[in-house]
Parts: C-alpha cells; structure tokens; sequence
C-alpha cells in the first residue's frame, strides 16, 4: 500500500503547486474525491491492483482533457526527456529502424563509436550482450544500446552479403548530437546551415557554425537558416539563436500566463554575429515551437524572409515540475508565446474542446492582423506563413508504400555491396530504374493503387449482391487503371531518382553526404538562393504591398 500512498502525493503537490490563488476549498475536495476512490478501489476490487499502472492510466485521463504538450514523465523516460533538452546521451551514437525479423542500424553518426567500430546501414542486430534481439522492437533495441559512457557493450550483427555473424566490442560515449547537422556554401557566395534542435548550447553550435562559414568565404551574400523538421525545444535557445541575427535589445518573444511569474519578455541581450547580410529562414509544415519563435521574429522585426511553408503553429509554453518525493516529473503548458508584433501562432484552441473531445483550428475569420516592423501586415492563429510560398513535395502512393515496406533502404543497401565507390556525391544522381524493378521483383513486390483497392471491395460486394452488370462495369474501369510495375516506376522515375539518391549517398559519406545531395533536388532552397542573389525580389519582399 505503501508505494500507491507515494504516488498520491506527488499527485497532491502537482494539485497544491497549480493551485495558487484557487478555492482550497474545492482542491481539498477533489483530492480527498480521488483518494477516497483510489482508497475503494484497492480494498475491494475482485483481482489484485497494478496500483503504479492504475495511478499512471488516471494521470493520462486527467492530462488527456488538457493540450498534448501537458505531460507526466516518469522515472523510466527521464533519459529521453534529458536527451531532448540536453542533445546527450550515453550511447554507440546510431538510429535504428525496424526490418523483419531483426532491428537493423539505420544510420551511424560521424566520430562515435558505431562508426568507429565499422557498422554500416543495414546490418541487423542479432544480439547485445548475448541477449537475442529477435522480434524485439525499436524502443527496446535502443534501451539496450544506451547505458554509462565508458561502458562496454558487445553487438552480433549480421552484415548483408556476409554469411557469418559479426561480433563487435564498442565503448559506449556521450553522444552530442550537434544541432547543426549541415553546414556548407551555396553558389559560392550563401552560407547554409541546417539547424535541427534546439537543446542546450544550440546557438553557441550555429555561431560555430556561422563563424566557420564566415572563415571559408568573408565574402558570402546571403545566409539560409534552415528550420524544416525542427520540432523546437528550449525558449530560451530559440532568443539567443535569434540574437545572433538582431541588434541587441531587440524584443524577441513575450511569454503570458495564467500566473504572474510565467509573463516575461525576452530581448537579444548580445551584440548578433551578423545583423545586416540578406537572410532566410526555411520553414515547413513540421517546423514547430522554438523554430516558429525564430522565424516569427525575423519576420515580425523584417530582418529577413520566411521561404517554404506555413509553420506548424505551436504557440504554447511548457514548464517542467519534479514531484515531491518521486523520480518523476511533470510537463505543463504554463503560458503561450507572442512573437514581438503581439500576435500568438498557436494553431489549435485546446481550451474550446467540441463534445467529441475534438479540436478545430482557430477559424480563419478569428485571426487577427498585426504589423511588422516596417508595417507590413502578418497573422496570428495558424503558424507563421511564409513570405515566399514554395508547394511542399507530395509524393506518390507508390513511393510511400515503398518507404513504408522498407524495400527503398533495402535496395540502396544491396545496391551499395555491388558498387564500392560513387564518386562524389554532391552531385551523384541515381538512375537505374530496371535494377530497382529486378529487385522488387525478386521481393515479389506487388502494388495496388489505393483506387484499385477500392474497387476490390465494390467488386466483393457486387459479386455477393448478384450484380453482374456492375461487375463487368467495376471490371473495365480497374483495367483503364492498371498499370504494370514497370510503367509505375517510370511514371515516378525522378521522385525514385531522389530518395534513392539521398539514401544511397549517405551510405557513402553518413548524414554529411545525406544533406549534401539533396540539395540538388531541394526546390525550399533554390528558391532561397535565387531570392539571395536578386537583391531587387529580396528587398521587395520586405516592402509593404501597395
């Protein structure tokens, strides 16, 4: 009983801490309601009570009425939530994915110990520490892995084309995952940065990065700070990230709350690294809190351009509290963040529920307009909109089935063991659709487009109802849809040519040699660069709309 009391009372400081200036009345009644309950419940339910999984299912419950960023950590995600606040971890510095019956590695990082010790994409992991790694799954293959830098921990892999298993000893290392992930010149005169997390010391990594830059061309004419994909992280590294690019004292982003402690302003308080050169800032539809902090200000005080899509539109703020007398903590939305115009982008009214427990987006007609700094108009309620739209990529169903099932990092690893050597791949192209088309087959890969799918069923339906006319009907409009392997593949021959190509490259030369192809292929950024380069198309970007 003993262990359910020490649950409650944490629960009883998360009440007591978010109480202030509440009727005590009513917390004291809704404490002593759920521990009356909780109470009844282990004295007399028929089986014996999971009572740490019972207290877990009513905190989900409870936090499931509020927002999704509104969260309890326990003490077995703490290293996961220390990882995404902090970018470290002890680790063998790798991603896995899930492939069959084994977790294989996905991508070893550059100077940690799984590259290293020679492990490549694509080699399964049969066992760690003599313990079978068959049907495990990836949350706990990458448990496994993680453990005390300096530790010693010993993978069987097996490698494709290798008939015997791989043992190999790695040192387990603090793993810094760098928040610039790509750095390099564009054109010979942009300086490009992709910029992946915000944890601790992130802007202290692109000032690095813009320094390095800056020594391989003094002369550069535009800088790209790309943000897609990056989900955010702390506040407090989205204001020094912006103050690299704004005169100090600039209002970077306000924070309100329901208490008086959580409304606070956040100026740049250092001289920038570079507050004058053309910037822009790539944003996409996953590129959320933190980023949408940094891309809100460079728009709001005109500093630079917004390229690509709207934001993803997350403007709240979240405050993490231990519980009293538990390993365990809890995340809550203390406050939502206004961008230096005043407007607040958060996409979704998680206070307005409908009566299905759904959430609308703020409606289009309850936004509001607010002005730049040179007075050109922007909105609140729905993320930040660029200022140059670019049209996201949508690929095809054939191709995501192909992600999906695996078989793209399949082939690029078969692919790899025939070719020892591409060349360089910054400008490597890959373009052999009959290689491809011979290995699905030999996968024996079949593809059915979602409408063809559709009318199996119809034509299931039909033959149960008797309805032959129909039939002969549904029969010929699915063979006017048809379309062999092969005439798929050329249809979707150049979306093939760019995933493959990226794949393949980084199988080569690791996530430098990822980011270093896509380039080519990558319309966000030759439309940043064109803009960088026409001084006029810039400039007139950043002018009020007559």
């Amino acid at each position: 009983m003993q262990k359910g009391k020490l649950w409650i009372l944490g629960l009883v400081a998360v009440f007591v801490l978010t109480a202030a200036g509440e009727s005590y009345f009513e917390v004291n009644k809704n404490l002593e309601l759920f521990s009356s309950f909780y109470k009844e419940l282990l004295s007399n339910y028929a089986d014996p009570v999971d009572q740490e999984k019972v207290v877990k299912s009513g905190i989900d419950a409870m936090l499931a009425s509020l927002d999704p960023y509104t969260t309890y950590i326990p003490e077995s995600d703490m290293a996961n939530y220390k990882f995404q606040t902090t970018g470290k971890y002890g680790g063998i510095g790798a991603t896995v994915r899930d492939l069959g019956d084994y977790i294989v590695i996905a991508e070893p990082y550059e100077g940690f110990p799984a590259q290293k010790a020679g492990l490549k994409a694509g080699d399964a992991i049969i066992s760690i520490d003599g313990t079978d790694c068959k049907g495990k799954s990836v949350d706990d293959i990458s448990h496994f892995l993680k453990g005390p830098a300096g530790s010693i921990i010993n993978i069987t892999i097996q490698r494709p084309g290798q008939k015997d298993l791989l043992s190999i000893p790695l040192q387990r290392e603090e793993i810094h995952l760098n928040a610039v992930s790509y750095a390099g010149i564009l054109d010979g005169q942009i300086g490009y940065i992709r910029f992946t997390q915000f944890t601790d010391n992130s802007a202290r990594d692109l000032e690095r990065a813009l320094n390095q830059l800056k020594k391989e061309n003094s002369a550069i004419k535009g800088w790209i700070l790309d943000l897609r994909g990056n989900p955010g992280g702390l506040l407090t590294e989205a204001v020094d990230v912006t103050n690299l690019f704004v005169p100090k004292n600039s209002s970077i982003v306000s924070t309100r709350g329901r208490k008086p402690s959580s409304t606070k302003m956040f100026k740049a308080l250092n001289e920038p690294f570079d507050e004058n050169t053309p910037l822009v800032v790539l944003t996409a539809r996953n590129s959320a809190s933190a980023s949408e902090i940094v891309a809100g200000a460079i728009q709001d005080l005109d500093r630079g351009i917004i390229v690509g899509q709207r934001s993803f539109g997350k403007g709240l703020v979240q405050t993490t509290f231990p519980l009293t007398g538990l390993r365990a903590q809890v995340k809550i939305t203390t406050a939502k963040y206004y961008t230096p115009s005043g407007r607040c982008i958060q996409a979704l009214d998680y206070s307005h529920r409908n009566v299905d427990g759904s959430v609308d987006k703020v409606a289009d007609s309850l936004k509001h307009a607010f002005q730049t700094m040179k007075g050109r108009t922007v909105y609140d309620g729905g993320g930040i909109e660029p200022d140059a739209a670019v049209t996201a990529k949508e690929y095809s169903q054939l191709l995501s089935v192909l992600v999906a099932k695996n078989l793209l990092f399949e082939y690029a690893t078969q692919y790899v063991l025939n070719h020892p050597v591409i060349g360089s791949v910054k400008d490597w192209q890959w373009n052999k659709i009959a290689d491809l088309e011979q290995f699905l087959q030999t996968r024996s890969f079949t593809y059915e487009a979602t409408a063809e799918s559709e009318i199996a069923l119809l034509e299931k339906k039909a033959k149960e109802n008797g309805e032959q006319e129909l039939l002969e009907e549904l029969k010929a409009f699915k063979a006017s849809l048809h379309r062999s392997l092969h005439e798929s593949l050329q249809e979707n021959k150049s979306e093939l040519s760019e995933l493959l190509s990226t794949e393949i490259a980084s199988r080569y030369a690791l996530q430098k040699g990822r980011f270093q192809n896509a380039l080519q292929f990558d319309a966000d950024i030759k439309e940043a660069t064109r803009l960088l380069k026409d001084k006029s198309a810039y400039e007139q970007l950043l002018q009020l709309k007559k």
